[in-house]
């Protein structure tokens, strides 16, 4: 039993870790994997806020789209950027009937013929 032990103590003898070349490799491929991932993720993150001010921008024209057509209206009156749509547009809010948030994360305006324009994205 004696001699089974001496022999395994040879035999992992010299294998305690990894050598600092070793460690140094990996960090320096984690280095060049993270140089290559974080600029193209940080991209991904300006799309997402892009496509998300344009995609509100589309739910607020068809809200207001959708409050003319129930109202059987062909002008709304003029009102300035806000994002508080319970006073857009004066006269005939979208909120509660036509929007489920009263306020957006862009501000914006309309003209008379009901065409919504974003002032400011909010992000």
């Amino acid at each position: 039993m004696k001699n089974v032990k001496n022999r395994i103590r040879q035999i992992h003898r010299g294998e305690g870790g990894f050598t600092l070349v070793e460690l140094l490799v990996v960090f320096a491929l984690l280095a060049i994997l993270s140089a290559i991932v974080i600029p193209n993720v940080a991209g991904l993150v300006g799309y997402g806020q892009t496509e998300g001010a344009s995609t509100e921008k589309s739910i607020v024209q068809t809200a207001m789209d959708s409050m003319m057509a129930y109202n059987r209206i062909s002008t709304v009156n003029v009102t300035a950027a806000t994002a508080n749509m319970s006073a857009f547009p004066t006269g005939n809010v979208l909120y509660p009937d036509f929007l489920r948030l009263e306020i957006t994360k862009g501000t914006y305006s309309t003209d008379a013929t009901g065409l919504v324009t974003q002032a400011t994205t909010g992000y």
